[in-house]
């Protein structure tokens, strides 16, 4: 199993939930998130030269490992605009899931 995190404009998140919705993966976490990468826009808000801290949309979901390809895929096709700040996709190994409720482990948990 891996899980995919994914910064990417709050503007694209609907284009984005309907690409990974579209490879039949109906769970998904979607949150609020501030930041910047390596090459962060500055900003001169009151004299200053601190980096920006644009809002992004942080999506995550986590699958086996079939999927992460044509998940990561869907994400970078759908969330490019071809401008600076399109956001990064991270993935990650995932060692084992429960599910509380009815003690599934590994990808049935999932």
């Amino acid at each position: 199993m891996v899980r995919i995190i994914a910064f990417i404009r709050p503007h694209k998140l609907e284009q984005v939930k309907s690409a990974i919705a579209s490879l039949g993966i109906t769970g998904m976490n979607v949150a609020d998130a501030r930041g910047t990468g390596n090459s962060p826009e500055r900003s001169h808000w009151l004299g200053g030269d601190a980096p920006a801290l644009p809002i992004k949309s942080r999506v995550e979901v986590v699958v086996s490992d079939d999927l992460m390809e044509p998940i990561v895929r869907a994400i970078e096709e759908n969330a490019r605009t071809g401008e600076p700040g399109d956001g990064k996709i991270f993935v990650e190994r995932i060692a084992d899931a429960v599910r509380i409720r009815t003690g599934e482990r590994g990808e049935t948990a999932v």
